[in-house]
């Protein structure tokens, strides 16, 4: 049972991370932000990077910032989430 919900824990932050790197990759392009995959991307992913963007923008390191790196602070934070869920379910 621990190494199902294990393999869910997985594949969950895995599709997160792959959702993020698209919206990454689609910022990019020169596509509609009408665009209904951009929509999905956009509704899925803010809720994850608006607020790492907020605590990055208001830190005096993110003031003049050209670059948004909330994605990057993001991959960071899911892995260590994961890493502690797994940990937690590891010990059940």
């Amino acid at each position: 049972m621990t190494e199902k919900l294990r393999t869910a824990v997985v594949i969950f932050f895995r599709v997160i991370e792959i959702l993020i790197f698209l919206r990454i990759i689609l910022s990019w392009l020169p596509i509609s932000k009408d665009n209904a995959l951009f929509q999905f991307l956009y509704s899925v992913t803010e809720p994850i990077l608006a607020p790492i963007r907020n605590l990055i923008a208001r830190s005096s390191f993110g003031r003049n910032m050209m670059f948004d790196f909330s994605p990057v602070l993001a991959y960071l934070l899911l892995g260590f989430a994961e890493r502690i869920i797994i940990l937690i379910i590891a010990r059940f």
